[in-house]
């Protein structure tokens, strides 16, 4: 599973630390969903490490259950069955599917995850892009859309209207496996404070860091840049996204195609350089961001209705923009310093 970005969230994880350098934390990583998941936990937590592990292994077991890249996923399974009849899948996914699709509905079509055909008709599925024929992108926008995938609730149960549609959750797979795996963190373990995030571009924050009742800092790099950043925001008990087409792109008659699709049109979202969300949830920034990554940030006002709780930072796509900074109080943002733009050095591997 892809997410919807590349490494462009940088945790200044040792903003202020009461120990010497990254000795403050215990921090555990680990490949999955395509990228690398880490979880960080101050040192002196009770069974961190067991904890931090744990987490982690969640994380694994759902990205067998959400990606389109193993036959054996239950997503794929839904993708191969569910145009010939209602599909009981198990309640959390429906859960996650649900949540899917009232973001849909929230963005008016611009954050939608049963566009899988539109993601392989356009190659990206492979990271490969290329410009489809004209009549295989008619095909696929013809069985593409949330408003084609019926959720009955009581049997719980999925059902598509068309043959053909699939359901692909890298806009919002990542956030919501950093928001289960904060959960089990909590209730199962206690933890109270930590900071997880998958990629760079999908953060969860817990609580606070012991050293700053401020939140957790993370840097945002600029999507082009990576000798500078977007500013930093300070998160407690909060989700993070960024959207960019930074590293899955190519190029058509001059153009930048990246990987980012407008569900309404079916083409490549272009006019936004990077977007950045803070919502209550990993997985609502996520999906969000893609959203006003497709919007830019004439859309905020549009998303904020159904969302209050909700920040963002969006960059144009053109030479010399400044980025557009709404709906962050000035105690949970500073703009770019010299501090960040050090961060931004260390990037996550991604």
């Amino acid at each position: 599973m892809t997410g919807a970005a590349g490494a462009l969230l940088v945790p200044d994880l040792a903003a202020e630390p009461a120990l010497p350098g990254d000795l403050t934390l215990l921090r555990v990583s680990r490949r999955a969903m395509a990228t690398t998941f880490e979880v960080a936990i101050p040192y002196g937590t009770a069974d961190a490490l067991p904890a931090a592990e744990d987490a982690l292994d969640l994380i694994d077991d759902l990205e067998d259950q959400l990606t389109v890249y193993r036959d054996h996923s239950e997503v794929s399974r839904l993708n191969t069955t569910a145009a010939d009849g209602p599909v009981e899948v198990e309640p959390r996914l429906f859960d996650l599917l649900s949540a899917a699709a009232t973001l849909t509905r929230d963005t008016a079509g611009a954050f939608d995850c049963a566009t899988g055909a539109l993601i392989k008709v356009w190659g990206f599925h492979k990271r490969e892009g290329r410009v489809p024929p004209p009549e295989e992108l008619r095909a696929a926008r013809e069985c593409s859309g949330t408003r084609h995938v019926v959720l009955d609730p009581a049997a719980r149960t999925i059902k598509f209207r068309k043959h053909g549609l699939e359901i692909n959750l890298g806009g919002i797979g990542k956030g919501y496996a950093l928001d289960r795996a904060g959960e089990r963190l909590r209730e199962k373990w206690g933890i109270t404070s930590a900071l997880l995030q998958g990629g760079g571009s999908s953060v969860l924050a817990i609580g606070a860091p012991p050293t700053n009742p401020r939140g957790w800092a993370v840097a945002v790099r600029h999507p082009w840049d990576d000798t500078r950043t977007l500013g930093t925001v300070w998160l407690k008990d909060q989700g993070f996204g960024t959207s960019a087409a930074t590293f899955q792109f190519f190029e058509y008659n001059g153009r930048k195609l990246g990987h980012l699709l407008d569900p309404r049109t079916g083409w490549p979202a272009d006019g936004t350089a990077g977007a950045s969300v803070v919502a209550p949830t990993a997985a609502a920034a996520d999906a969000l961001s893609t959203a006003l990554f497709v919007y830019g940030i004439a859309g905020f006002e549009k998303v904020a209705v159904a969302h209050p709780n909700l920040g963002a930072i969006v960059l144009p796509d053109t030479p010399g923009a400044a980025p557009v900074v709404t709906g962050l109080p000035v105690s949970r943002y500073d703009r770019p310093g010299l501090r960040e733009t050090v961060a931004a050095l260390f990037a996550l591997p991604d």
